[in-house]
């Protein structure tokens, strides 16, 4: 769950030398925002904020942003219109593919007399027979609905027979928050049975061995190589757990279901959930790595080009030197490079990876220099032979 943040809204008010006191417009869009705060009490000067492409299912903290005039909040998990009273300069709002369904809900936009636009284009209530004639029966003051505008002679037809309407909108709003309430009860359901599943799963992988160990523990004191082959041999634990996780993920995937707040909220943690889970994986690759061996335990150095960079070593028998040309990125800052010569061979660091090489006579290091080449950007390391 993403809070809402001062130095989130810092950071969208580079435009205002991030001051947000006196912030006019700010966007929060694909935040992954779960509830509108704190933006009423540190942005009161607020014309035009952007929520879209989020997971907001209530309108609320914004009464007191007075000068607000265009608030968008399409594409979130919103099932009414409320709290906008306090907007008194509200001209425009935006709630397209929310989950409206409460269609009188819309009268409480009564007192916003300065709206003129408004969008529900998406929302279950635009599927109710009589919904736009409801709606421009509703709000005199408004001059577009879903991006139509609204003519004088359709605004009498919709007042002359409101009443009528409003009692066929109730009727479906009952029959919709009877389908609602349904809904829910089906996604506890299926939380509930989630969760079971995840904890017998648990339990089955992490069952303890005779010896008190969990199963899925290394036995840090077997060697690299027998451990290899150990892991080889004794991995059915480790491939019942991704098979089970591929099972999951294809049932949820293929399991049909409504299009309603708690699946769309349930599909963004499914998802959140497997790249928190391929992060961790990648961050567990990362530590067990072993790092390169550069000299062996007998003391011989090894030939290295982790950076993959082509070079050329030639010996210069007039002036007795050893030339390395080590092919380095052109444009590479050369505080990226860390050059260490030693007698016998030279060790180069390109932005963290090594590069080494066995050098064909002993070399003087002292003497040694190391410049980069004007042309081509080449590193150019000149070794005085030591005899």
């Amino acid at each position: 769950m993403v809070l809402i943040s001062e130095d989130l809204i810092r950071q969208r008010a580079e435009h205002n030398n991030c001051e947000i006191s006196t912030l006019e417009e700010v966007s929060l869009h694909q935040q992954d925002i779960e509830k509108i705060e704190h933006i009423d009490r540190w942005c009161r000067d607020l014309k035009i904020l952007y929520l879209q492409n989020n997971l907001i299912p209530k309108i609320e903290n914004v009464s007191r942003l007075k000068k607000l005039e265009y608030l968008n909040l399409a594409l979130n998990n919103i099932e009414r219109i409320e709290n906008l009273e306090g907007c008194e300069s509200l001209q425009k709002l935006d709630l397209t593919v929310n989950f409206v369904g409460e269609l009188s809900t819309v009268e409480s936009l009564r007192n916003n007399i300065h709206i003129r636009e408004l969008f529900l284009v998406g929302n279950p209530c635009t599927e109710f027979q009589g919904y736009r004639q409801y709606v421009v029966a509703a709000l005199p003051q408004l001059k577009w609905l879903d991006g139509k505008e609204i003519v004088r002679s359709e605004r009498i037809q919709a007042l002359q027979g409101l009443e009528a309407v409003r009692w066929r909108v109730r009727e479906q709003e009952e029959a919709y928050l009877s389908k609602r309430a349904q809904q829910r009860e089906e996604a506890q359901r299926k939380l509930e049975k989630k969760k079971q599943k995840k904890e017998t799963v648990v339990a089955r992988d992490g069952k303890p061995g005779f010896d008190g160990r969990w199963y899925t523990h290394i036995n840090n004191t077997v060697s690299a190589g027998e451990e290899n082959k150990e892991n080889a041999e004794t991995h059915p634990v480790a491939d019942t757990k991704n098979a089970l996780q591929e099972e999951d993920d294809k049932d949820f995937w293929e399991q049909p279901c409504a299009f309603t707040p708690e699946s769309r909220l349930q599909t963004h943690r499914h998802l959140e959930e497997k790249r928190r889970a391929r992060e961790a994986e990648r961050d567990k690759d990362k530590k067990t790595k072993a790092p390169r061996t550069l000299i062996t335990s007998e003391g011989r150095v090894l030939n290295v080009n982790e950076p993959r960079l082509d070079f050329s070593l030639t010996e210069d028998e007039d002036n007795n030197h050893i030339v390395l040309d080590l092919a380095v990125y052109r444009y590479l800052d050369t505080s990226l490079l860390d050059v260490d010569v030693q007698p016998m061979y030279i060790r180069v660091k390109v932005k963290g990876k090594t590069f080494q090489l066995v050098l064909p006579a002993e070399v003087n290091p002292d003497s040694s220099t190391a410049k980069r080449s004007q042309t081509t950007g080449h590193l150019l390391v000149t070794m005085p032979k030591e005899h």
